[in-house]
């Protein structure tokens, strides 16, 4: 697999897991981890919240910051490939931010990997780990309805609820081409 990856999916679906996992099944390979960016903020963040706090000032900051780590993202992607690197990126990217985030990364190919397990399968993960991603009043079934219904149906979709991480990893692999996304036509 050579070209930039977006492995994307609701908080909880695995994505850090199988980024990382895919990584190291690489030669040479680069786990850009987008949340890594957000908490880089130290004084000033506004996260993404269901309501950004009941105001239009606090939703427009929320997208503004949640636009920039996608851009530093992508840019950090396209900087990894340059050097030779197959830079896997992971982050929670739905909605109409998907579409968006593959006009960002100028890198050839980009495939596009949406990591979506049944909703009882996220509870699970989310109780299993040490981290939370469900603060800020979202809840599982919040995230799940977004990425279902409102994130066009681009790359590859794998629904990864009784896979384990060896078996995810093989199936991106196995379905490379189906993962990947044409070039935008406005930057060629």
């Amino acid at each position: 697999m050579k070209g930039v990856v977006l492995i994307t999916g609701v908080s909880a679906a695995g994505k850090s897991t199988v980024a990382q996992a895919l990584a190291e099944r690489l030669p040479r390979s680069a786990h850009v981890r987008g949340d890594t960016f957000r908490r880089m903020v130290v004084n000033g963040r506004a996260d993404m919240t269901p309501d950004s706090a009941g105001s239009a000032e606090a939703a427009d900051e929320s997208v503004r910051q949640l636009h920039l780590r996608y851009r530093i993202a992508a840019t950090a992607a396209d900087m990894y490939f340059d050097a030779g690197f197959t830079p896997i990126v992971q982050d929670v990217i739905i909605g109409p931010d998907l579409e968006r985030f593959t006009r960002l990364v100028h890198s050839r190919p980009l495939h596009v990997v949406v990591l979506v397990p049944d909703p009882a399968a996220v509870e699970l993960r989310e109780r299993a780990r040490a981290k939370t991603g469900y603060g800020n009043g979202w809840t599982i079934a919040q995230l799940d309805a977004v990425l279902r219904k409102e994130t066009p149906r681009i790359g590859l979709w794998l629904d990864i609820s009784r896979q384990s991480v060896e078996e995810t990893v093989a199936e991106i692999l196995s379905r490379t081409e189906e993962a990947r996304i044409p070039p935008d036509p406005r930057l060629t």
